[in-house]
């Protein structure tokens, strides 16, 4: 399967990074292509909601950032992961641009399947995310394979890897 991994933490030794990359690893160890990307080290700019996509634009955007070298790899991602730290509750803001400037093409085209990685120092802050990630679901029509979660005392752990590679499987 082709799978686009999102991993947003300005951090490039952080926590979400590290499991993106063990999500990576168990991908290709199994036969996967993976591409990741870090957005949170693109200039994404946030959607104008100028609708210029939807009329004029004809799909494509009006804003010409590094969103631009994304949505290729987007329109071929059967497999979308989301990498996202939890800052304050939900997806930190790089996630979040991106992920509003798929309103261009509103679903991705080949997608049929959806994982969730998320990294804090605080346990219990999950559930906003979650809940936005579920909406994701259900708008895109994609399956769901799987969320790990990681707080300050389980990251960067055997246990954590485990369950990170334990998603791959679900694919």
């Amino acid at each position: 399967m082709n799978i686009l991994i999102l991993q947003s933490s300005p951090r490039a030794k952080g926590n979400t990074p590290w499991m993106a990359e063990e999500y990576k690893k168990a991908a290709e160890a199994a036969g996967h292509d993976v591409t990741l990307v870090n957005v949170a080290k693109k200039k994404i700019n946030g959607c104008l909601a100028c609708e210029y996509c939807h009329g004029k634009g004809e799909g494509a955007c009006v804003q010409k950032d590094d969103m631009q070298e994304l949505y290729p790899l987007i329109k071929e991602a059967e497999v979308l992961v989301l990498a996202t730290p939890i800052y304050y509750f939900t997806f930190n803001s790089q996630m979040q641009a991106a992920i509003h400037r798929f309103y261009n093409m509103m679903t991705p085209p080949k997608m049929k399947k959806m994982a969730l990685l998320m990294s804090s120092y605080s346990p219990g802050v999950y559930d906003a995310a979650i809940a936005q990630y579920k909406y994701l679901l259900g708008f895109w029509k994609a399956e769901d394979t799987g969320i790990v979660t990681a707080k300050l005392d389980e990251q960067q752990t055997d246990e954590t890897m485990q369950k990170v590679h334990e998603l791959v499987k679900n694919l």
